[in-house]
This record gives C-alpha cells, structure tokens and sequence, in this order.
C-alpha cells in the first residue's frame, strides 16, 4: 500500500488530536502568560516553571506506563476483538489508580526536595505553593489518560478535541479569577497568585475526565462494544503484560522531560531572569511538538490496528506517512519562529528584559523542530508495532550521553549561558530523530519478512 493512500484516513485521525494536544498544552502556556503579566513577572513565570517541569516529569513519566494501551486497544480493535479490547481496558483503569496514587504521594513529598535547591528562594516559594495546588489534579489526569486511549483506538477521537479545548475555557477562566482575585458587590475572590493558577489547572483536570465518562458511556450505548458485559476480575497476568510494555514507553517520555527538568535546574541557579526566557521558550517549543506528537499517537493506531489485521504493507505506509507530515510540521514551525521571535515572546510578556532573554531560546528552538518531529512521530510507529523499547535506549544515548554533556560543556565551560545548554540538547535531538527513523525502516523490512514467513 503506498504512502499517499495512508495520508488521508491518518490525518482523518490525527487532526482531532492535533486539536486536542494544542489544547492540552494551552493549558500550560495561559498559566505562563497569566502569571507574566504579574507585578514581578521573571519571578513568577520562574515559580511556575519550576513547579511544571517537576511535576511533569514525575508525571508524565509515570502515567506514560498506560501508553501500553495504545498498542494493545487499537490491535484488539484491528482484530475486531471488541472483548478483549474491553478487557485491556479494565486492566488499564485499575493500573491508572494505582499510578496516580504513587504519583500523588510522591509530589506531595517533592517540596522536602525542591526547597534544598540553590535556586531563588522566592522562585522556590512560589514553585511550591503551584505544585501542592496541581497536584489535586492528579488522579482525574490519570482517569482522563486512560480513557482518552480507548476512546482514539477506536476511532472516536474528535470528543478527544472537544473536551480538551473546551476545558482551556474553563482553565483560562479560572487563572482570571485566582490568580488576581476580584469582587463583585458582596462576592469576593482571593488572589491566589501562582497557586490560582494550579488550582485552575487542577480544576480543568477533573472537568476533562468527567467529560470523557461521558463520552464512554455514550459511545457504548450507540456501537454497544460491550463495555457493560465485559469481566470484572482482576488478570494478574494481563497487568503485568500491560506494565511490562508500557514502563519502557514511560521510562523514554520519563528521559525526555527529565532532561528538560535537569536543564530548567541548571538555568534556575542562573537566576530568575534566564530561567522566565526558558521557560517562555519550552512553552513555545512544547505547543510545536503537540502536532507531531499527536500524530505520532495516530500513527500507533494507525500502524496496531494495520498489524492486527495482518497488513504489513498498510502498517508500513501508515508509519512513513506519520514521520513524512510530523517532519514536513514541524520544518513550517522553524521558520516561524526564525522569523517571528520578538513577536512571540512579547505575547507572553511586556517586559523588555524578559522577552530579550526569551529570543536566542527560540531561535535554538527552530534549529531542532525537524529532527523532534522525525523522532516523535517514529516512536508512535514503533510504539504500534509493539517497539517500546528502541526510543527509550536511542533517547537515553542522545539526551544524557550526547545532548547533556555537550551543553553542560557549552555552557560552563565555554561560556555560552543558558542558551548553550539548548545547543546541546537540539544535538541530542538531531541523533535520536535520525536514529529512530533509521530503526523504522528496519523495522518495517522485519514486519514484512514476518509476515511472509507466516
């Protein structure tokens, strides 16, 4: 099957999920713009960006066990076996309760840590105050992470989108009302500062993983899947299936925050000014690589669901066609933000210092954005083939053993600065986004070969 016959039913699926990446990492970016334009703005974008990267990379590390889910829902669904589809899903909502119980101990006990930093202490202040309010949001993030998988290995991605961005109404709404506090008449609201903005965020959370109950339970009366059928005992064998190939996929999610999280330290013992244009500029970063990520998630559909049928050359082509459009997106981001840093930075701030720090951020930014959508969106494809393991290693060796090395040497040894550390990670980046598509293709050569020998 060719490419180009790939491309329409991927993009059918991915662009609801485009929708509703961007809409989760709006979330994030309205925290940053809202507390930007605070009395102290280079102290308070700091605060959250400390608060974020910590509990994002605790988070997203844990919770990216579940994208096991992907790879097994969407060959059920291939196969057409709805039973056990249902199955992977009990199993993968039991899972999600226990790692958002470990993830909500383990935040609550990260400020005995965060407060020991050399960091500002007024950063640390505010950092910690964000973090205890987020962290209320752990367990619907958990509850809105599992079922949005079933919901897009079955094709009904678009409430996906509906929900994330009508909950940055919600999130936006609730930064305008705590974070700066207002009165009407007898009605009066604190200002909560930065921790108004986790409390938003927290509040948001819950809100999307009620919407997506919903939409289950919808879902199910109109296709009856069979949901209400399905058994209710607990597999101890299905569990450790699903953990054993998920824990990889969360362990590289885990690599690759982590060394953001190591980078905002580094910048944070540089001061607050540094550490606000950083932050501004991984925003900025981050809603880019929303758009080959969510088609990297296509694509682990996609190319399951092709497996589970027994069309190797279909899982083949749903795959390039997903590293083709992540590279081609993210290639249009780099020359935006060439072109468009000043602009860019001052819609998250007015003050001049900030937005001057933010700039050489960005414009390393644009030098990586090609080679981030080549190594996202063949993690997706590989990821569908039941590959969990190759990004983690590939990840592993270009962050920490290329990428962090180089910019710790570039930017206290050389001098460079902050932006010297992004220099060493945009390294990492272009090593690991060559890599992973190489091992793409030897992986569709084997499917093929496999599928032949069958």
């Amino acid at each position: 099957m060719s490419i180009r016959r790939q491309i329409r039913p991927l993009l059918t699926l991915a662009i609801p999920l485009v929708a509703a990446e961007l809409g989760w990492m709006t979330m994030g970016i309205v925290d940053t713009m809202m507390v930007g334009h605070m009395a102290s703005p280079a102290l308070a974008i700091s605060a959250v960006a400390l608060g974020q990267i910590l509990y994002n990379t605790v988070a997203f590390g844990i919770a990216g066990v579940l994208l096991g889910l992907d790879t097994y829902l969407s060959q059920s669904h291939g196969a057409g076996r709805y039973d056990e589809a249902n199955r992977w899903l009990y199993h993968g909502l039991i899972l999600a309760a226990v790692l958002a119980i470990l993830l909500y101990v383990l935040v609550a006990l990260a400020p005995i840590m965060l407060l020991r930093l050399p960091i500002d202490h007024g950063v640390l202040i505010g950092a910690v105050a964000f973090l205890r309010a987020l962290n209320w949001g752990t367990p619907s993030l958990f509850l809105y992470f599992a079922l949005r998988r079933y919901l897009q290995a079955f094709n009904h991605v678009r409430p996906i989108a509906v929900a994330l961005i009508s909950a940055n109404l919600f999130n936006a709404l609730g930064d305008w009302l705590l974070i700066y506090g207002h009165s009407w008449g007898p009605v009066h609201i604190h200002a909560f500062g930065v921790t108004g903005s986790g409390l938003a965020t927290s509040i948001s959370r819950l809100y999307l993983a009620l919407f997506l109950v919903a939409v289950v339970w919808r879902v199910e009366d109109r296709h009856n899947y069979g949901l209400r059928s399905m058994l209710r005992h607990i597999e101890t064998s299905r569990l450790r299936r699903l953990a054993s190939l998920g824990a990889p996929a969360g362990a590289q999610i885990f690599v690759v925050v982590a060394i953001f999280g190591t980078v905002t330290f580094l910048i944070g013992t540089m001061g607050p000014l540094p550490l606000s244009g950083h932050e501004i500029a991984l925003n900025c970063a981050s809603l880019t690589f929303m758009v080959p990520f969510a088609i990297s998630t296509a694509a682990a559909v996609r190319v399951g669901q092709a497996i589970g049928r027994n069309a190797p050359a279909e899982a083949s082509a749903a795959g390039w066609a997903a590293i083709l459009l992540g590279a081609g997106c993210m290639a249009f981001f780099s020359a935006m933000l060439t072109l468009f840093p000043h602009a860019i930075a001052h819609a998250f701030t007015e003050n001049s210092a900030v937005i001057a720090a933010t700039i050489p951020f960005l414009l390393v930014a644009a030098a990586f954005q090609f080679f981030d959508g080549l190594q996202i969106t063949a993690t997706g494809a590989l990821r569908g083939a039941g590959n969990t393991h190759a990004a983690l290693i590939v990840q592993l060796v270009g962050y920490w053993v290329i990428g962090l090395p180089v910019g710790y040497l570039l930017a206290f040894r050389l001098h460079y600065g902050a932006v010297g550390l992004w220099l060493g990670l945009c390294a990492g980046l272009i090593v690991a986004g060559s890599t992973l598509t190489f091992i793409w293709r030897l992986t569709t050569l084997s499917i093929g070969k496999n599928a032949l020998a069958g």
